[in-house]
C-alpha cells in the first residue's frame, strides 16, 4: 500500500519570531509520516524579516517550500497560493502564531480516518480578543444564513482536507476567495472536532476591524440572498406605502380630516432613501466584483519560490511559460521538476517528494 503523503500549508504574516517553532513542533508531530511544508509569505511588512526566516527553513529542511507573494493577498488567498503547491493526499492548514497548536493535529487526522472529506478544528474556549470573537460570531451567523452552512458545523482556520477537495478548490480563480464557501460547494462530508486553543505566542492578531469586514464581504461571492432580501424588502415597503396611502385617503374623504404631512413625509423620505441607497450599494458591490473578476485581477502574485521538493511551478492554468515548462518536465522523463527553464531548454534542479534539494524559482506567477 502506498504511503500517505501530507501537505501542511501555513500563511505567514509578520511571523519571524514564531514560524520556526511552529514548523519544528509540527515536524515532531508528523514524525514517521511523509510530509511537506508550504510556507506562504503574504508580503509581510517587517523589512524582510519573515522571508529571511522562511528562507533559512527552506535551506535547512528538504521538505519545506517557501512562496513569497509580491503583495499582500489576505489569508484566504495566501492559503489558495499554498494549495496550488500542495501535493499531499491530506492537506492541513494552520496559523503561524502557535494558537492552532501542532499538538492538536492528531485529533483532526484521527477524525479524517472515519471517512470525512473535510475536518475543521473548533475551540470550545477561544483565546482571541473580544472584537475578534464578536467578528467570528457575526461571520458564523452570516455564513449560516447566506450560504447554508449546517448549524452544528463550527469552523476555523485550522482544518484538513482530502486531495480531491484541493483539486476542485484551486480551480476557483475569482480574486475574492472564501475557503469556507468553496468547501461547502465541494462536499457534504464535513465535520468538526474540539481542540485546545492556545495563547498567541507573539504580538497581537493582524485581523483588525477592516480586515474582518473585508473577510465578511467575501461571502457575497457565494450567495444571492442579499439581492433576494432587497426584493422582499421592496415588496414589503411597497405594501406599507399602499396601506398608508389608503389610510390617508379614507381619513381625508370619509372623515374630512386634515392630514399633517411635513414631519412624517421627511421621515419617510429619509428612511426609504437610505434603504434604496443601501441596496444600490449592495448591487454595486456585486457588479464591481464581477468587473474585477472579468478584468482578471489575480488572487495572488508570486515573486519567487524556494523549495526543497520536486515541483516548483505556480499552477495558474493560464500562463504559457508554465505550461511550456511542464511540457519540458514531462519530456525529461516524468515526474516534476523544481527550478526554472533556461534558454537552452535545460531545467535546473530536480527531485522527488522528500528527496534531495533543488534550486530557486524567480519571477512572477499570477493566479487568477
Amino acid at each position: 500500500m502506498e504511503k500517505m503523503k501530507y501537505s501542511i500549508v501555513i500563511p505567514c504574516y509578520k511571523s519571524s519570531k514564531t514560524i520556526s517553532k511552529v514548523v519544528e513542533l509540527t515536524m515532531g508531530e508528523m514524525q514517521g509520516k511523509e510530509a511537506e511544508f508550504i510556507l506562504v509569505n503574504d508580503a509581510s511588512p517587517d523589512g524582510g524579516a519573515t522571508f529571511r526566516v522562511l528562507s533559512e527553513l527552506a535551506e535547512t529542511y528538504d521538505n519545506v517550500t517557501v512562496i513569497d507573494l509580491a503583495k499582500n493577498a489576505g489569508q484566504h488567498n495566501a492559503v489558495m497560493a499554498g494549495l496550488n503547491y500542495a501535493r499531499g493526499d491530506y492537506i492541513i492548514a494552520m496559523d503561524d502564531d502557535m494558537q492552532t497548536h501542532p499538538s492538536q493535529i492528531h485529533k483532526l487526522l484521527e477524525e479524517m480516518e472515519q471517512g470525512w472529506d473535510i475536518v475543521y478544528a473548533y475551540y470550545p474556549r477561544k483565546k482571541h480578543s473580544w472584537y475578534r470573537n464578536v467578528g467570528s460570531a457575526v461571520n458564523f451567523w452570516t455564513v449560516r444564513k447566506l450560504i447554508g452552512k449546517p448549524r452544528d458545523l463550527k469552523t476555523s482556520s485550522f482544518w484538513v482536507i482530502r486531495k480531491f477537495v484541493r483539486d476542485y478548490v484551486i480551480q476557483y480563480q475569482n480574486p475574492y476567495a472564501y475557503l469556507q464557501g468553496l468547501f461547502l460547494r465541494t462536499t457534504q462530508k464535513i465535520t468538526c472536532v474540539p481542540v485546545e486553543h492556545f495563547e498567541r505566542a507573539e504580538g497581537t492578531s493582524n485581523y483588525n476591524l477592516k480586515a474582518l469586514i473585508q473577510l465578511w464581504s467575501n461571502v457575497l461571492g457565494f450567495s444571492v440572498v442579499p439581492l433576494r432580501m432587497a426584493i422582499w424588502l421592496g415588496l414589503c415597503f411597497s405594501l406599507i406605502g399602499i396601506a398608508g396611502a389608503f389610510g390617508v385617503f379614507v381619513k381625508k374623504i370619509i372623515f374630512q380630516a386634515s392630514v399633517a404631512g411635513w414631519t412624517s413625509l421627511m421621515i419617510a423620505i429619509c428612511f426609504f432613501s437610505g434603504i434604496m441607497l443601501l441596496f444600490m450599494g449592495l448591487i454595486g458591490e456585486y457588479v464591481g466584483r464581477m468587473f474585477l473578476a472579468d478584468n482578471r485581477q489575480p488572487q495572488y502574485v508570486v515573486r519567487q519560490a524556494l523549495t526543497g521538493s520536486d515541483r516548483h511551478l505556480c499552477e495558474t492554468g493560464k500562463e504559457k511559460d508554465v505550461e511550456q515548462t511542464e511540457e519540458k518536465i514531462n519530456d525529461i522523463g516524468g515526474g516534476s521538476v523544481s527550478g526554472s527553464p533556461d534558454p537552452t531548454g535545460q531545467t535546473h534542479g530536480d527531485r522527488n517528494f522528500g528527496g534531495e534539494r533543488s534550486g530557486e524559482l524567480s519571477g512572477v506567477c499570477l493566479r487568477g
